[in-house]
């Protein structure tokens, strides 16, 4: 009863005039972004994150949580339409979207998805209200020994475990740790790696290595190397923009199923939506296969709609593991944790107590966002399609000019510009060599947590390591990375030797 209450407080708070006009905002932004070609959420939030910094909190993250859905649900429309899914999470819904839209279902299924995607983040939804304060609280047992076994958990994850190469993936954190480190070191006030320029004292900004790397760089990779890659034509939609009962029937066992595969992986650091999706989308192929009559390959609804659900409910449930523990388990996730650091706020166990009026108005929000986006996408998803019809090089010069004026608005510092473009280029060589980007994100934002949790472990313990092993949720931690560490060995080994014979 107290969380409800507490909830009805959060909508009082979000339902005002105001903030509803920021979190349609976010939606219609975050599905724009996220339908461009070359874009998708994760830029989406990169992108918007300077704009934000000119609101008040609580209208900040209203407007990033419609930011952060409205990219997912954008994601899908061009992988559906193209074949070209606007991020590695929309890539699964691919297959038997663009199935249905090249047999002429193309309104059927970008509905399926819109639905599908409403249901696993309202699910979410529900399920982060009532669990994130439990969550909190248990996170309020941690000491810095279970924080560093935390951020070695997301460290190892988020590099080894869900990228196509381990090395890249450890190379791409090294590189955001090294990041994380220039600057003052805030125990000693000894200056670390800053060659002795005054403008590395403060270290290097999230925000901008965020919008560099995730916008700036995408942008130059897709202007340069992408262009000379055959793109698929976009298929016209025609027909009803809704669901026939037999179509519902069809798709709403996939729907649950796909939502609840998700959701647990909202609160594991394995780099987002890709994993469960994928698995949403294989558990429907291994039930189709039972079928008399089997329907994947030939544009199966369930192998669609499997997926959308898994995507959302996965970030939905991401979002509570950000506000109760401060872990951002995806790239976005961490460009969110970068958001709340901006307005020297922590996301964890205390922000519940010291901010309460902002949670509740954000968890609030994200039943809104899901309303707002099922409204502004289930019948004018082909609008949104119109947007890939805008020339490339006008696109791409407009991100780029909004890139610089972002960053330069929050810092005014022409050394910020020079740093974007440094770290764009970056990120473009990143991306042109098949380098993750998520590791280096995770590995900025999580890097002083780990540094700081190790340096405060072994002064309590006296310098002695045995600390950072001992005490039950340790020694769950690191169990499940062992296991998790072992099965991908297994699957990584048994793959390649499927692929020799």
């Amino acid at each position: 009863m107290d969380t409800l209450s507490l909830l009805m407080e959060g909508f009082a708070g979000a339902l005002t005039f105001q903030n509803i006009f920021w979190v349609v905002l976010g939606c219609f932004l975050g599905t724009a972004v996220g339908v461009m070609p070359g874009l998708g959420s994760s830029m989406a939030v990169a992108l918007l994150l300077p704009v934000t910094f000119a609101l008040d909190p609580t209208a900040a993250f209203i407007m990033f949580s419609g930011v952060y859905f409205g990219g997912l649900f954008g994601d899908s429309t061009m992988g559906i339409l193209m074949n070209t899914p606007g991020q590695a999470s929309a890539i699964a819904s691919t297959f038997e979207g663009h199935k249905m839209a090249q047999n002429g279902r193309a309104p059927q299924a970008l509905a399926t998805a819109a639905i599908g995607a409403f249901i696993g983040g309202f699910v979410a939804s529900v399920v982060v209200v009532f669990f994130a304060p439990f969550l909190a609280e248990f996170s309020t047992k941690f000491g810095p020994a279970e924080y560093f076994a935390l951020a070695l958990f997301a460290f190892v994850a988020t590099s080894s475990v869900v990228t196509d190469s381990a090395v890249k993936g450890l190379l791409s954190l090294a590189f955001g740790l090294g990041i994380a480190v220039v600057g003052i070191d805030s125990v000693t006030g000894i200056p670390r790696f800053t060659m002795d320029s005054p403008y590395l004292f403060d270290g290097i900004s999230l925000v901008t290595v965020t919008v560099a790397v995730l916008a700036l760089g995408e942008v130059v990779y897709f202007a340069t190397v992408a262009r000379f890659k055959s793109q698929g034509e976009m298929l016209k939609s025609k027909g009803r923009p809704w669901l026939s009962r037999a179509e519902l029937r069809e798709a709403a066992p996939a729907w649950l199923r796909g939502t609840a595969i998700g959701l647990p992986f909202g609160v594991i650091p394995a780099g987002g939506a890709e994993i469960p999706t994928f698995l949403a989308f294989g558990a429907e192929r291994k039930l189709d296969r039972r079928r008399p009559d089997p329907q994947f390959g030939k544009g199966a609804i369930r192998g669609l709609a499997a997926p959308e659900a898994a995507g959302n409910a996965t970030t939905g449930m991401a979002m509570g593991a950000l506000l109760a523990l401060g872990l951002p388990v995806s790239a976005t996730a961490a460009i969110m944790l970068a958001a709340f650091r901006q307005y020297g706020l922590q996301p964890g166990p205390l922000l519940f107590e010291r901010a309460p009026d902002l949670v509740w108005a954000l968890l609030a929000s994200f039943f809104i966002a899901m309303i707002v986006l099922l409204v502004i996408n289930l019948p004018f998803a082909m609008v949104w399609a119109k947007l890939l019809l805008i020339p490339q090089p006008y696109l791409y010069a407009g991100i780029t000019v909004f890139c610089g004026l972002g960053i330069y608005a929050t810092s005014g510092s022409t050394f910020d510009l020079l740093m974007l473009l440094g770290v764009g280029l970056v990120g473009f060589l990143m991306r042109m060599h098949d380098y993750p980007l998520a590791p280096l994100i995770i590995g900025m934002v999580l890097g002083p947590l780990a540094e700081t949790s190790l340096r405060d472990a072994l002064i309590s313990a006296d310098g002695d390591p045995a600390v950072l092993f001992t005490g039950p949720i340790v020694l769950v931690l690191y169990g499940v990375l062992l296991l998790v560490l072992l099965l991908t060995l297994r699957s990584k080994v048994t793959s390649r030797t499927r692929r020799d014979v």
